[in-house]
């Protein structure tokens, strides 16, 4: 009986080579996909056109001084290798700094204390990424002075602001010549989507107030009476929009209720206070009262002042101290909230995916519409 050799089989690390197995004494190999599987540099750009990696540099960044053939050269490598350009990268090799402004109310009172507190956290979570976040006051009621501040922003300094501020032809026309001059403005909160050119951070406000209408006309169980609303300044969109949708939903689907003319606080505590008060002594039937702005505290101070608010049905805007210690209590009974935090990280994002001059993701910067009951509010940590 002939006796089989031994055979000794040394297996090396070939880099880019895995042994996948083996039979009849022979080893097959794959040609491994890690080198392939790598993303394609700005090397692989410059050899698949033909180019220097200075020409490369030029083509990606648009500098003048390449010759249009050539600019198309490189175009079309990129999408036949697959190129994408990694912009971390790149700016980090160029020390790239993105400067973004909040403009915020001057009055603002607790959720706009909240807003500060997250434009802070951006600040610190982002500085990684060469961001500077900060926050300036602006007016909140005078369209002129708004205007005034927009105008003295300059691009040599801003890269980016994010607007919080009633709408107005001279603050429309103000925003829309400081995009003209390079730098990207994005409406927060006081704005609607898909009616403007500019970006637009916020809940849906139309779609709010009719949220709103529906859990008033659910709550108040077929009672009949009038709705007391009560806003800031009927000047800001999203008061405006909210009110439509409110409108729109209690009119059509509660004829049992009533909605009274809004009152406007412009955030002044006694001013809340009387015509919250007035409201009340002309009009005995109200069963419901609904805060469309996003400040809340002094329109219940003065609701709770006037009237029992455990035998209204109350719905307010914006999970603050305030709207939720009245949840707790049951002086409201519902809260429709958007994530103050998602706000401000939604409007980084988006001023500087319009820096860098990319596609927008429009399903991660959608902000959701929120509604918080006593029985759902999540502890505070």
């Amino acid at each position: 009986m002939r006796q089989v050799p031994h055979i000794k089989i040394v297996l090396r690390y070939v880099p880019h080579i895995a042994c996948t197995r083996l039979k009849n004494r022979r080893l097959f190999f794959n040609l491994s996909s890690e080198r392939h599987a790598m993303r394609p540099t700005t090397k692989d750009l410059a050899k698949a056109a033909g180019v220097s990696l200075a020409t490369v540099d030029r083509v990606l960044n648009k500098r003048p001084g390449v010759r249009q053939k050539t600019v198309e050269a490189v175009n079309e490598a990129i999408n036949k290798i697959g190129f994408v350009r990694n912009l971390s990268a790149a700016n980090l090799a160029k020390s790239r700094q993105y400067r973004f402004r909040f403009l915020l109310p001057r009055r603002g009172d607790l959720f706009i204390s909240e807003l500060r507190d997250r434009i802070s956290e951006a600040n610190t979570g982002f500085s990684a990424e060469g961001m500077d976040i900060a926050h300036q006051e602006i007016s909140q009621v005078d369209p002129h002075l708004i205007t005034k501040a927009l105008l003295k922003i300059s691009p040599e300094e801003v890269d980016g602001v994010a607007l919080m501020a009633p709408e107005s032809p001279q603050v429309r026309d103000a925003a829309a010549r400081l995009q003209e001059k390079g730098v990207h403005v994005v409406h927060l909160i006081s704005g609607q989507q898909n009616l403007s050119v500019m970006d637009f951070v916020g809940i849906d406000n139309h779609a709010a107030g009719a949220t709103a209408a529906r859990l008033i006309g659910r709550f108040v169980c077929g009672h009949h009476g009038k709705v007391m609303v009560i806003s800031e300044t009927m000047n800001a969109r999203d008061s405006l929009e909210r009110r439509r949708g409110f409108d729109q939903i209690l009119t059509r689907d509660y004829p049992n209720l009533w909605a009274l003319p809004s009152l406007e606080t412009h955030g002044d505590e006694a001013r809340a206070h009387e015509i919250i008060s007035n409201a009340f002594a002309n009009n005995s039937d109200i069963v419901a009262a609904y805060v469309m702005s996003s400040e809340a505290r002094m329109p219940l101070n003065a609701v709770s002042q006037k009237s029992d608010p455990n035998t209204l049905t109350i719905i307010a805007h914006e999970l603050t101290d305030r709207t939720r210690k009245a949840l707790v209590t049951g002086e409201l009974d519902a809260v429709i909230a958007q994530n103050p935090g998602h706000l401000v990280r939604s409007s980084v994002r988006l001023l500087r995916a319009r820096c860098d001059k990319r596609e927008i993701m429009k399903s991660q910067e959608q902000i959701r519409i929120e509604i918080l009951l006593q029985e759902n509010l999540l502890p505070l940590q």
